[in-house]
């Protein structure tokens, strides 16, 4: 229960009791309105309406034409063409944009692996460029660094809910004759100078997995204005080698398809999901401000920074952490401050969410340090490619040093639980004396 004042002499980390052991709320966000919209699909007896041939059905059933019509419409896109995850979706737009065998694109070092190893699925070759000190998208500058002959697109994530840096990235572009793709996974509703996250990019995919703002347990999006980028997703997709020859499509490169339709129960919840995007964002962005402003008397800690003319959409809440202020390393200081805390009910096996930097930097994965993707013999990566530590300095300083990221600002966190997290970042700064090695 919480109730453990932040005066406490004994931190939990070294037998004493936590600030709270109840669980935080559900995050679920699932109601009536999905459960009836789950009814409507099972009453139908049409689960999915995907033929993989050139037909009417094509391009599937009644609930995943609706989801894509609104999502397009929700974001100001041309077309939106819903698929089964993220994931899929960064294949399909690898595949349209012709990537080949041999050709680059510029990924960053510090997302979900998928953000990287998309090229190689066409035999393309991921090259790291370093990110942003404050903001953590990809930095241009270092971008730039890594452009080459063979380099055939740019591949931004938005991370965390905050917008890449589109006018610097999106100029590097345009100068070299570069497509920009963009992973707006973490970012639906985020915008930068008005423009939606998403929509910054010549292509543009959205995650609907279950860990997202909005979900309907697995699913994705991909948005783009171009009409034939958006046939060519399309048919990878839903297997487009039967396909083409039907629907008169001449451009065969890559239009070796695969399975990844949405099903018609999926897009119904992501439908009813959509339509909470504006309020749950709302709620995120209050619990966000609340934190922020009951964290500024720690000094160690601040919070990220904000990119100008961006909102920021909150999948995680970024703060840096300065060990030399704090006299004590982050990872112990964090370790005391999740002792304090509990888990959110109904995801007891994730543990606390909070935690030290984020995923290791992705060249630093066996795939990358032994450079044995497609088959066993190293391909597609040319000989001289390396992927060594120190390649990208400031993802690691932030992984292994400063970063710290938490999830507490979800919708369902009310201001008691805000106060309990505070709370425990109080009572390990007033004791941090007792984390300090002698």
């Amino acid at each position: 229960m919480s109730g453990q004042t932040s005066g406490a002499s004994v931190l939990a980390i070294q037998g004493g009791r936590p600030v709270r052991a109840e669980p935080f709320p559900s995050r679920n966000t699932i109601d009536d309105e999905e459960k009836r919209a789950v009814a409507r699909v099972l009453d139908s007896g049409v689960l999915s309406r995907f033929l993989g041939t050139w037909h009417s059905d094509f391009r599937g059933g009644d609930e995943v034409r609706a989801l894509e019509e609104e999502w397009a419409a929700r974001f100001g896109a041309r077309h939106a063409v819903a698929v089964n995850s993220n994931t899929s979706g960064l294949y399909c737009a690898m595949g349209a944009i012709g990537i080949e065998p041999g050709d680059e694109v510029i990924v960053t070092p510090y997302s979900m692996s998928a953000s990287a190893v998309a090229p190689l699925i066409y035999g393309g070759v991921p090259v790291f460029a370093d990110v942003e000190p404050e903001f953590f998208c990809l930095d241009p500058a270092s971008v730039e660094s890594r452009i080459g002959p063979r380099t055939k697109a740019i591949l931004v994530v938005d991370l965390f809910g905050q917008p890449y840096d589109a006018e610097a990235i999106n100029a590097l572009a345009r100068r070299h004759g570069l497509t920009v793709v963009e992973d707006a996974a973490q970012a639906p509703g985020a915008t930068l100078n008005g423009v939606p996250a998403g929509r910054l990019g010549d292509l543009g995919i959205y995650s609907l997995n279950y860990h997202k703002h909005i979900h309907c347990g697995e699913g994705g999006v991909v948005v783009t204005d171009d009409d034939d980028l958006a046939d060519r997703v399309r048919l990878i997709r839903n297997h487009a080698e039967s396909v083409v020859e039907g629907m008169g499509h001449r451009n065969l490169t890559n239009m070796v398809g695969f399975n990844f339709r949405m099903t018609e129960m999926e897009a119904a919840v992501a439908r009813c999901q959509l339509r909470k995007l504006d309020g749950l964002l709302e709620r995120r962005l209050e619990n966000v401000a609340i934190l922020e402003e009951s964290l500024r008397d720690y000094p160690p800690l601040r919070p990220a920074g904000q990119r100008p003319g961006a909102r920021h959409v909150y999948y995680a809440h970024g703060l840096l952490f300065d060990p030399a202020v704090a006299g004590v390393s982050r990872d112990r200081f964090i370790a005391a401050v999740r002792a304090e805390l509990p888990v959110f009910a109904g995801r007891e096996t994730e543990g606390v969410t909070l935690g030290c930097g984020y995923v290791r930097p992705l060249y630093l994965l066996p795939l990358f340090q032994d450079r044995v993707a497609i088959g066993g013999r190293g391909d597609p990566f040319p000989g001289d490619r390396r992927y060594d530590r120190g390649l990208c300095p400031t993802c690691e300083h932030l992984h292994e040093t400063a970063l710290v990221l938490h999830e507490f600002m979800i919708p369902s966190m009310t201001r008691a639980d805000l106060a309990d997290v505070v709370s425990a970042f109080e009572k390990v700064w007033e004791h941090r004396h007792l984390l300090r090695e002698h």
